[in-house]
């Protein structure tokens, strides 16, 4: 027997990694003799970088940059062959943050700017970059600064050549635009710590950026789906990288990208059981998440698809959308403080997937 093990990171408590060592080790319990081949999996935030570097090898950079609120921190990115893979979240991610320093009125994409601007220094000509995760709700305007910074002969953005002939792939699963009541500030923004009257304000900044963009250069892609993602960093990768072709710059469910890189349809081929998960799984899961990425392949080549998580709501959508089994990895009653713990977790993983060995 074979089967894949594919488990997004539970957030806060174990990486993508080390769940799909906890999911592995109980299938062997259960059946010694089988073959489990461990995927580790992101959809563009926390684990990408890691997951890519698992899927393709390459050569990671290191480089100081500024964080949400402007200090300085250590951030890696991806270089393989001609190509960078950058996690945005490495630079301007929310677990960068403490809880009562989150403010997206405040927090900046500068840091992913200058991993940008490093790649390209670098001579790469192909950037592939994770949106998940993201502590900001700027429109990309840190980042456009950066870049700026790095490569605007007199702080003009309309001076800079060295983007020509790259080509940019922004990964989300998020297809909200820019403004509006589905845009970045309404519904991304208060998971970032944004207050009613913050949410208002980051609204009415980014219509105005999106306004004076469209004047400038006499297009506007603040609708396009994806302009909303990370806080707007993806309207600036298609309204400024993109520049007036708008080919330069696409944008990819993570999942998607990164299931390509690791050849998953051919591990599937021969695949009698999927394990996947996630640390909450509910109808928001069959949105684009990690867990729905890997059925919809599994679904393909008729392969069983169980999902494992931390909390569960909907479950009856998440079996009509074609999971075998929905399985909750903890006790009923055991408190959540508990539940976090890394041994527990790993231990309810383990026993959990033993039990849907079958």
């Amino acid at each position: 027997m074979k089967c894949l093990v594919a488990i997004d990171s539970f957030k806060g408590c174990l990486t993508s990694i080390e769940a799909n060592a906890a999911a592995a080790a109980g299938i062997r319990t259960k059946m010694p003799a089988a073959e489990v081949v461990q995927v580790a999996v992101s959809d563009g935030g926390e684990g990408w970088l890691e997951a890519f570097r698992r899927a393709i090898g390459g050569k990671e950079v290191e480089i100081v940059v500024r964080d949400p609120l402007m200090r300085p921190v250590k951030a890696r990115y991806l270089v393989s062959d001609d190509t960078a893979i950058i996690e945005m979240a490495q630079a301007s991610g929310l677990m960068l943050l403490a809880p009562e320093e989150r403010n997206p009125l405040l927090a900046t994409s500068y840091g992913t700017g200058q991993l940008v601007a490093d790649a390209v220094r670098q001579g790469c000509r192909h950037i592939i970059v994770g949106l998940g995760g993201s502590a900001t709700s700027d429109c990309g305007i840190g980042m456009l600064h950066a870049l700026i910074d790095s490569f605007g002969s007199y702080g003009r953005w309309d001076d800079i050549r060295e983007f020509d002939g790259i080509s940019f792939t922004i990964a989300t699963d998020v297809v909200n635009p820019l403004c509006g009541e589905n845009g970045a500030a309404h519904v991304f923004a208060p998971q970032k710590g944004a207050t009613p009257n913050m949410v208002q304000r980051l609204e009415e900044r980014a219509r105005l950026f999106a306004d004076l963009s469209a004047r400038h250069f006499g297009f506007d892609r603040s609708d396009v789906p994806g302009a909303g993602a990370a806080g707007g960093l993806g309207y600036a990768f298609m309204q400024y990288l993109g520049g007036h072709n708008q080919e330069n710059v696409k944008c990819r469910p993570g999942i998607d990208l990164l299931l390509d890189a690791v050849g998953f349809n051919r591990l599937l081929s021969d695949a009698r059981l999927v394990v996947t998960g996630e640390g909450s799984a509910d109808r928001q899961t069959l949105m684009g998440k990690v867990p729905y990425g890997i059925l919809k392949r599994a679904q393909v080549q008729g392969t069983s698809v169980c999902l494992l998580a931390g909390r569960i709501a909907d479950r009856q959508s998440l079996l009509d959308a074609g999971f075998e089994q929905v399985a909750c990895i903890n006790p009923q009653g055991l408190p959540l403080a508990e539940a976090m713990k890394p041994d527990v977790a790993k231990a309810n993983i383990a026993a959990t997937a033993m039990a849907a060995i079958t």
